[in-house]
């Protein structure tokens, strides 16, 4: 038996939408605030949920799926104050998701009170994996479940005077690994019973829940359904995939190639497992090949502040448009050849025929707001992804992403004083002053294991250690012990929880060897978040000895929030 299935092939002919050349943009529908909110670590707070939808509206999506009001009452207040505070533009139409239960679909229709124009969208598994073993359903009782839903979404919207005003969205989830049959049985009797509608009112969104397929069967599963669908007249299809093969892109593009008309995406990618189709990559895909797609990232950095304050996940630095490093040449081969493009920019129109044409940018940064970035140059501008590039690359130092804020404000600080670029060299002797074994209030004299067992296996009850401490705080000497399913839980539960010095949760721990030579030393990065404020503390240890390390890091950040607190960092 194999572990994995073999994807079955489509019985689609001759494979025709292959020779479709994209000329026009699909539509856009967000679901940031929704798909992509509910996968987020911490969810989005009312004010930020405001200012990305703001945002999202900035951009120009006239599209955008705002929230889930019966799985929550943030959500149900979400939509209301939406609504109630007009803060829907005109020509924007917001969406809201429900399950196909009556009370759910009652309460999502109350959430829409006095909306002029909205999508209601319900969705309902398909696939015999969800039917078999998640809900105990056979076809026929899914495709009842689908058409009982539908009912019930119209004499809610009747009751509530607004149908006629709403639109519908439907959705056979995990459309890709559903039998295309069933879906279609399914998705035609939702149709018939919701009855006449012009195309933009019915949407019939087809996604690719979990990406078991390569692209192109998506496009074919498309084509497919499109060529055996009779009610395209009255009906926008729609797709929605994921990125688990990292192929989301390429499957949306090569499904609006089979005739997809619609697609649901959000900015970078947010949402569950490896996130959506990005749609600031696909657009900008499309503006660079001249498909006008009514979406403006013509400031992409403003775009990218907002998206990282609201979701608390920074850009990756090699995000095809939005990262640090996207327009960045560090070869010198590459730069010697930007260089050459670009001061002969007239003669390459000339040649070519277009306005940009240079090697190795396919767009002209400006585009999306950026300029060409010939390396990285530590100064007081730098970013801290180049920051932390350089201490990776020369130094073979890999701090945690949620240390690059305090790294690059500790750089930025430095290269403000001295008013010009900084070599390798002071940019890691800052690092080591900042960060690496501080001394403070906490100073370590001994370091001992009491008693314990592998700590390597965290989910046996015999992992738990204890550790015995010789310390100093502010002076005083003392002994402490601690136990935890490790080292550096067990310190912290002696600190914190036993001898109660100081009030702090353990925030992210990551540990390393510097080089590859076995005398090599150990570095260890701990973060802690002062319970007082909230605020956050990167401290670095490094030692021959991986536990003397790691809570060497734990004392640097201690000592780090500590002297700040009293005014002496």
């Amino acid at each position: 038996m194999n572990k994995y299935p073999q994807p079955a092939s489509i019985p689609v002919k001759n494979r025709e939408w292959l020779d479709h050349e994209l000329k026009k943009s699909p539509i856009w529908c967000s679901v940031d605030l929704r798909d992509g909110n509910q996968a987020l670590p911490m969810p989005m707070n009312p004010e930020k949920k405001f200012a990305y939808f703001q945002l999202l509206c900035q951009i120009g999506f006239k599209e955008i799926e705002v929230s889930f009001p019966s799985a929550s009452q943030d959500d149900f207040e979400f939509v209301r104050e939406l609504i109630e505070g007009n803060r829907i533009p005109q020509d924007v139409r917001i969406s809201v998701l429900t399950q196909a239960r009556e009370p759910l679909i009652r309460r999502t229709v109350e959430s829409l009170a006095g909306l002029e124009r909205g999508i209601l969208h319900l969705y309902i598994a398909t696939s015999e994996l969800h039917e078999q073993i998640v809900f105990h359903k056979n076809h026929e009782e899914t495709l009842k479940t689908a058409v009982e839903g539908t009912k019930s979404v119209i004499r809610c919207l009747k009751e509530a005077g607004l149908y006629g005003k709403i639109g519908y969205e439907f959705s056979p989830e995990e459309f890709t690994d559903s039998d295309l049959n069933h879906v279609l049985e399914v998705c035609k009797a939702v149709k018939e019973a919701w009855g006449p509608s012009k195309k933009e009112d019915f949407i019939l969104n087809l996604p690719q829940t979990v990406e078991r397929r390569p692209p192109h069967q998506y496009a074919d599963m498309i084509a497919w359904f499109i060529d055996h669908y009779p009610y395209m007249d009255e009906t926008t299809i729609s797709i929605h995939s994921h990125n688990d093969q990292g192929c989301a892109i390429a499957s949306s593009e090569l499904a609006v190639m089979a005739g997809a008309e619609r697609v649901e995406g959000t900015l970078f990618g947010h949402g569950e497992r490896t996130g959506n189709v990005d749609l600031c990559a696909m657009a900008l895909n499309l503006e660079s090949r001249n498909i006008k797609t009514g979406l403006n990232f013509s400031d992409l950095p403003h775009v990218v502040k907002v998206v990282e304050s609201s979701t608390g996940i920074e850009v990756h630095e090699r995000h095809p448009y939005a990262g640090q490093l996207a327009f960045t040449a560090f070869s010198g081969s590459h730069q010697d050849a930007i260089r050459k493009g670009l001061d002969s920019i007239d003669t390459a129109r000339q040649i070519f025929g277009v306005d940009w044409k240079v090697p190795y940018l396919h767009i002209d940064p400006a585009t999306v707001g950026r300029k060409y970035e010939k390396l990285i140059r530590i100064n007081s501008q730098s970013g801290k992804g180049g920051v932390a590039y350089v201490l990776e690359h020369d130094y073979g130092i890999y701090p945690p992403k949620g240390m690059h804020p305090e790294i690059g404000a500790a750089i930025q600080a430095y290269a403000d004083r001295k008013g010009d670029e900084l070599n390798g060299a002071e940019l890691l002797k800052i690092f080591n002053n900042t960060f690496v074994n501080i001394k403070g209030p906490f100073d370590l004299k001994k370091f001992k294991r009491i008693s314990g067992g592998d700590d390597h296996d965290e989910t046996r009850e015999d992992s738990m250690i204890t550790v015995g401490l010789e310390l100093t705080f502010d002076g005083k000497p003392m002994s402490i012990k601690g136990t935890g399913n490790g080292p550096i839980s067990a310190t912290v539960h002696g600190i914190r929880n036993e001898a109660g010095l100081y009030q702090f949760i353990l925030e992210d721990f990551s540990e390393r060897t510097l080089g590859t030579n076995a005398d090599a030393n150990a570095i260890a990065f701990v973060g802690i978040r002062r319970k007082s404020d909230k605020r956050l503390f990167y401290g670095v240890g490094e030692h021959s000895n991986i536990d003397q390390a790691a809570i060497a890091a734990l004392f640097s950040a201690l000592n780090r929030s500590i002297l700040e607190e009293r005014g002496l960092l």
